[in-house]
């Protein structure tokens, strides 16, 4: 279920994050008392392959997570950008295949973000970890939130 807000969402336990990528889906997971965020390697995407939500929801069975977090990309103005409506479609996909809860957070300025936590890297490293790296700073913010609640 989508939810509206973070009210409804669970207080203990674990948490996926997800940085929607056209080509590359970055993941993280937090640990049960949301302590820690770690990242974990990328989905790559592929056309003809298996549903991205269905990998996600997979990933999500693994690791025992209680709710996901899917980045919604705005423009500064709050507005949708192109890819926000593939976000939220994808998010209605994974609906069908999973009860848990999801929710949305502004992920603006998160590759940024995750640059800087890389620091020097080589670009080819850098395509690699910057996806889920980004998904730990949408991690990092939403339990941030959770626990302002």
């Amino acid at each position: 279920m989508i939810l509206p807000d973070f009210k409804a969402f669970p207080i203990k336990g674990r948490i996926l994050g997800v940085d929607w990528g056209a080509r590359r889906t970055g993941i993280a997971v937090s640990d049960d008392a949301r302590d820690f965020v770690f990242v974990r390697p990328a989905i790559e995407v592929k056309k003809n392959g298996d549903s991205l939500a269905k990998k996600i929801v997979e990933i999500a069975e693994k690791e025992k997570v209680v709710g996901i977090v899917l980045g919604l990309p705005l423009y500064v103005d709050g507005s949708d950008s192109e890819t926000t409506k593939k976000v939220r479609d994808c998010a209605a996909e994974l609906t069908g295949y999973t009860d848990l809860p999801i929710i949305f957070i502004e992920e603006n300025l998160t590759s940024f973000a995750a640059q800087e936590k890389l620091g020097k890297v080589r670009i080819n490293d850098l395509k690699q970890k910057l996806d889920s790296e980004s998904a730990a700073v949408i991690l990092e913010n939403a339990i941030s939130m959770l626990k302002r609640l």
